[in-house]
């Protein structure tokens, strides 16, 4: 019996850890998460009750164990040099020529591979079994990070294969993808947490943890890049770099698919700029490239200078990190009204172009990093990303250093500046009259669900911006053929065509006119509520914060959103302008009192889904409400029933679960003229 168990532990390592490979390493997972965990709780149960065969390579290690009182110190058995920086491609060249001249020949075969922006670790593997992990230190000590390192994924626990060396130390980086870097920050932003300045500050930070859990919890990856010291009795091993790398790929350890054979100095060049240029799009952050003589023999013949090799450099892009000094703030306001601070900084060479400017974001990001005008700020660069502020070196601040104030005002238009309890973001509540709102404004304005001005297109409207022939909605309508033709490409007839579609647009419905302001917030349901509940423009205007709460499906925030949006001068002048019978002459039927018979699916919740073939759903939809049905976009418990058009999905299997009534399309056009006799 116990050789059976200790068989099945046997059997279960084995094959966790070659899924942890295909799944960490090939990026070619073969079986679902769910049969993975499966497994791992077999295993882990397993060892529970029998931990005298607990290996030293279980998958179940992966999770962490007991948090350590402090990192025990580690002799490299071969020293971990560091390498001579190249900072520009005259220094890449003059390295290619000392070494052509210690060489004798200008043929030199390089390896290439990226530069990782992460920490510099040793794994040293016996008889192919993970035995010790550690930092690079100062290159001849560093720390044991063992049970940390055993919990990032692509390590392999054990090696593949039989012909790996009975000892051999692999050497590679730790490094934080950029996508696990920007979720783990934005969660520890959520939760009110400290977020980690860059990737390679959080790789060394979680590879730090006396902890091993919260190192499990945290998104590292690993890539080898050299062997160190290794007994060959059972290997032969390459005798170039680049087949040595191979060699560990073949023995389950990862490798950076960029790694290339490069030939001489433009072939080595070629490599850098190419990998230069990609930079932006990798999933991580590399701060260069790193190029070596490929073959062992050469590097055995070049030897070492001090404690760097001289057949490597490390080919360095420029610095996307720099200090500079915040000089003052500015306040930019965008499409949707949101007022957003733009750093003014001292000119600062940063990531290959010369920085002035850097966003902040809102007001909470200038909170979280406490920077004040005059600090000495870190400025991040990276590709085309716009630069950031990404921390405060408060030790340099000024003791005249002045906070940093929000406007109460627009400063395009100078209407009220408003942000609500849980938005981070401050925004302008002039939307109709703003200028830096205008064209957004006036599109959704005239959108199809709006006022439905057939003709009126995006590019349109930003050209009657552009050309200043129109300022707000209102000035649509004053639009004559005759100044239309002015404009690129249009003719008398389409001219024409497009005021026509005008003065029909000046026939519509409270919905749609509410709808059509793009107060936040407010869509197309909510207009509908709130028009039905109030019956007018004007008892709208006057309601208070207590009564818009009182509509359907309006709370505290959107009702603020309407209140203000009606107290905002600017807005009041544009739909003054919009609804006066001597101006636009916007205007609606009033809207009646429906009386209870006419209503027979009040107080009852539908939903639409599918196709529908006979009438448009915004018809259906329309049809319905006026039946006093509440039209919902998800299917619930409280869900009266299910109007299934062609291609149904989820909706009507969950309505179907929850013995929802259904409905198909005939039955609801039955239905319907059954109520309109």
């Amino acid at each position: 019996m116990s050789n059976t168990v200790q068989q099945r532990i046997d059997q279960l390592c084995d094959e966790l850890n070659l899924h942890n490979h295909q799944y960490y390493v090939l990026d070619n997972p073969t079986i679902p998460d769910a049969e993975y965990d499966r497994l791992l709780r077999e295993l882990q149960q397993l060892e529970a009750d029998n931990p005298q065969w607990l290996r030293a390579d279980s998958p179940s290690q992966r999770v962490g164990g007991k948090a350590l009182a402090q990192f025990n110190s580690v002799a490299h058995l071969k020293p971990m040099l560091s390498l001579d920086n190249a900072m520009n491609e005259a220094e890449f060249s003059a390295f290619h020529q000392r070494l052509a001249e210690r060489l004798g020949t200008t043929e030199i075969a390089y390896c290439a591979e990226p530069k990782l922006d992460g920490i510099a670790v040793s794994l040293l593997y016996r008889d192919g079994v993970l035995e010790r992990a550690a930092t690079r230190g100062d290159g001849m000590t560093g720390e044991e990070i063992t049970t940390n390192v055993k919990t990032i994924g692509s390590v392999p626990l054990r090696l593949q294969g039989d012909d790996f060396p009975g000892l051999i130390e692999v050497r590679g980086e730790a490094f934080m993808p950029t996508a696990g870097f920007e979720a783990m920050n934005a969660k520890a932003h959520a939760a009110g947490d400290k977020t980690f300045v860059n990737p390679r500050n959080a790789a060394a930070g979680s590879l730090r943890q006396l902890d091993s859990k919260i190192t499990a919890s945290r998104p590292l990856a690993f890539y080898a890049y050299a062997m160190g010291v290794v007994e060959q009795e059972r290997a032969a091993l390459s005798d170039s770099h680049h087949g040595q790398l191979q060699q560990l790929k073949g023995w389950g350890l990862p490798v950076s698919p960029l790694v290339e054979q490069a030939s001489g100095e433009q072939g080595g060049l070629t490599y850098f700029r190419r990998v230069g240029e990609a930079r932006a799009s990798l999933p991580y952050e590399i701060d260069g490239v790193v190029i070596k003589v490929d073959s062992l023999a050469q590097q055995t013949q070049l030897g070492f200078v001090a404690r760097a090799p001289r057949w490597a450099i490390a080919c360095k892009f420029p610095a996307q990190e720099e200090l500079t000094v915040l000089n003052g703030v500015d306040f930019q306001v965008g499409r949707t009204g949101a007022v957003t601070p733009v750093a003014r900084l001292e000119p600062v060479f940063v990531g290959g172009v010369t920085v002035s400017n850097a966003t902040l974001h809102n007001a909470d990001e200038i909170a979280r990093l406490g920077v004040m005008i005059g600090d000495t700020v870190v400025i991040r660069r990276a590709g085309d990303v716009i630069p950031q502020i990404v921390s405060v070196v408060e030790e340099r601040r000024l003791a005249d250093a002045q906070p940093i104030e929000i406007p109460q005002t627009c400063p395009v238009c100078d209407s009220k500046v408003e942000r609500f309890e849980g938005e981070a973001v401050a925004r302008c509540s002039g939307g109709l009259f703003c200028e830096a709102q205008r064209k957004e404004a006036i599109k959704h304005f005239a959108s199809r669900k709006a006022l439905d001005v057939d003709g009126l297109g995006d590019k349109l409207v930003e050209m009657l911006v552009d050309k200043e022939l129109i300022r707000t909605p209102a000035d649509l309508f004053s639009l004559s053929a005759s100044a239309l033709t002015m404009l690129p490409r249009m003719g008398m007839k389409s001219a024409q065509n497009l005021v026509n579609a005008l003065d029909s647009a000046r026939t519509t419905t409270l919905p749609r006119f509410l709808y059509s302001l793009g107060i936040r917030e407010v869509g197309e349901a909510t207009a509908a509520n709130l028009a039905r509940h109030f019956k007018t423009l004007d008892a709208l205007q006057q309601a208070s914060l207590e009564s818009l709460m009182e509509v359907d499906e309006v709370g505290e925030v959107v009702a603020k959103h309407v209140y203000y949006f009606f107290r905002q001068p600017h807005n009041v002048e544009v739909l003054t302008a919009l609804i006066d019978p001597l101006g636009a002459n916007v205007h609606w039927p009033a809207i009646e009192e429906v009386a209870a018979d006419q209503q027979p699916l009040k107080g009852q919740t539908w939903v639409l889904t599918g196709t529908m073939s006979q009438m448009g759903r915004s018809d259906a939809k329309a049809a319905l409400e006026r039946l006093g049905a509440k039209v919902s976009g998800s299917v619930s418990k409280n869900t009266t029933t299910l109007v299934a058009g062609e291609k149904a999905g989820s909706k009507l299997t969950k309505a179907t679960d929850l013995g929802v009534d259904v409905l198909d399309e005939q039955g609801l056009l039955d239905l319907l003229a059954r109520h309109n006799a």
